[in-house]
């Protein structure tokens, strides 16, 4: 049988990676292992913020679905999570790292909260309980442990550790650093020593220079957290290696969000921007291995099926697809990612491969409420002529029919996630050749 091991990033930008056309070599590891095996080109996540996510993640359900619709918001104890699946088909399961779904804050995550995970050396919220050389993480017991080194080198330590034991059953790992994500307690991009003076003023995203925020302040130590997060994963697939795991082991490496740098809102992701939801995610092992730059639009809540399909387990009743079937030759993938947006606002939006179209509920509580009845158009980008997302379309009169084909692909995704009943209203009109754009 065949073993699973997921390797999640935080607040991870998908231009950290080389083949996506970063040039300072930040992941040769990640870029190596993507190209030998199947490498997502057009990945997304279904909502730019911790909880909501990873809660897609370990059920491949709606955020919505889930009840998980924000941060703050446990997983129930029921939910039905990939470990629970995984055990009730003779797998072993461990979780490593940052949780984020039992809002625990710094005490250890209690045994009903865990998602059903057998092995646990893991923390709820390891951003306000632990630093960048002051890593924490509670056993299966509740006990803390202080672990030596960078944060994401202990995490990723703690794993090796775990592999390294006899296994008598398949196993799925799920490893979760919180870098490059920034440290909350003080704003900061905490990188490595060095590595944050490697990179500083150096190559900057269009977007960002464009658009400015905090990227001057803080890319430099987000490039160097990535380059060594980048280092520590090529420690774990050599620790595979050298235990005879590598070629009966999927591999998936993903993040939560992006990271956009206080240039769409006050903070950092929470937006339908590129910044915020387009992420790296490559599978590799049996069944990925050549499978080549795939160039449907994946999301994160493809992964889940993608998993279970891997180890021959049923996946049939979640709403993703398994990327094994884009490997296989499927052609009748989606032609949009829907994405739900929270606490920032109640927003939704579809990424095609050429546009993106944003509404948000004026009248909603980002906070307080999963869903709404009423939004109004918010962004429209032409993803073509506009790849940085700088010119927002939305309410020219000349783009009026487009926008109108692509709200009605908008509603039918609210109505193929469940949601209630919505309407969506025209952006303000403004005359052809007058776009709202960002100040440069």
């Amino acid at each position: 049988m065949t073993n699973v091991v997921v390797f999640l990033t935080d607040q991870q930008r998908w231009d950290t990676m080389g083949l996506h056309g970063n040039p300072l070599e930040l992941t040769p590891n990640l870029d190596r292992f993507a190209e030998r095996g199947t490498f997502c080109e057009y990945a997304f996540t279904n909502q730019p913020v911790c909880a909501p996510t990873r809660a897609c993640l370990q059920t491949g359900r709606w955020p919505t679905q889930t009840g998980v619709y924000r941060n703050e918001i446990p997983l129930p104890a029921d939910a039905d999570t990939i470990a629970r699946r995984f055990a009730a088909g003779g797998y072993e399961t461990a979780y490593v790292g940052k949780w984020h779904l039992a809002e625990m804050d710094d005490a250890p995550v209690p045994r009903e909260l865990r998602g059903g995970y057998e092995h646990w050396f893991a923390a709820d919220a390891v951003e306000l309980m632990s630093d960048a050389y002051d890593a924490k993480l509670y056993d299966g017991d509740g006990v803390l442990h202080e672990l030596p080194g960078y944060r994401s080198d202990a995490f990723v330590d703690a794993a090796i550790r775990w592999l390294s034991r006899p296994h008598d059953r398949p196993f799925l790992l799920f490893v979760s650093v919180i870098e490059p994500h920034h440290q909350n307690s003080r704003d900061a991009y905490p990188a490595p020593d060095g590595y944050r003076e490697r990179y500083e003023n150096r190559w900057m995203p269009a977007d960002l220079a464009a658009l400015g925020g905090s990227a001057q302040q803080h890319l430099g130590g987000y490039w160097g957290m990535a380059k060594r997060v980048d280092e520590g994963f090529g420690r774990l697939l050599d620790a595979l290696r050298s235990l005879g795991r590598l070629d009966d082991t999927v591999v998936c490496y993903t993040t939560d969000h992006g990271c956009h740098f206080k240039t769409r809102n006050g903070e950092y992701k929470r937006s339908a921007h590129d910044a915020s939801i387009r992420i790296p995610l490559a599978f590799n092992g049996p069944g990925f291995v050549a499978g080549g730059r795939r160039p449907e639009l994946v999301s994160l809540l493809d992964v889940a099926p993608t998993l279970l399909d891997a180890a021959g387990l049923p996946h049939d009743d979640l709403p993703g697809r398994s990327v094994r079937e884009a490997v296989r030759g499927a052609t009748d993938w989606p032609e949009e990612v829907y994405v739900q947006i929270s606490e920032s606002q109640v927003g939704r939006a579809i990424r095609t491969r050429r546009y993106t179209y944003g509404v948000t509920a004026p009248d909603a509580d980002g906070w307080h409420q999963p869903t709404a009845t009423r939004y109004v158009e918010d962004v429209l980008y032409d993803n073509v002529s506009d790849p940085h997302q700088l010119a927002n379309l939305a309410g020219l009169a000349s783009h009026r029919g487009l926008a109108d084909r692509l709200r009605d692909r908008l509603l039918a995704r609210l109505a193929a996630a469940g949601e209630p009943p919505a309407t969506i209203e025209p952006a303000p009109p403004r005359p052809a050749g007058q776009r709202r754009e960002y100040p440069l």
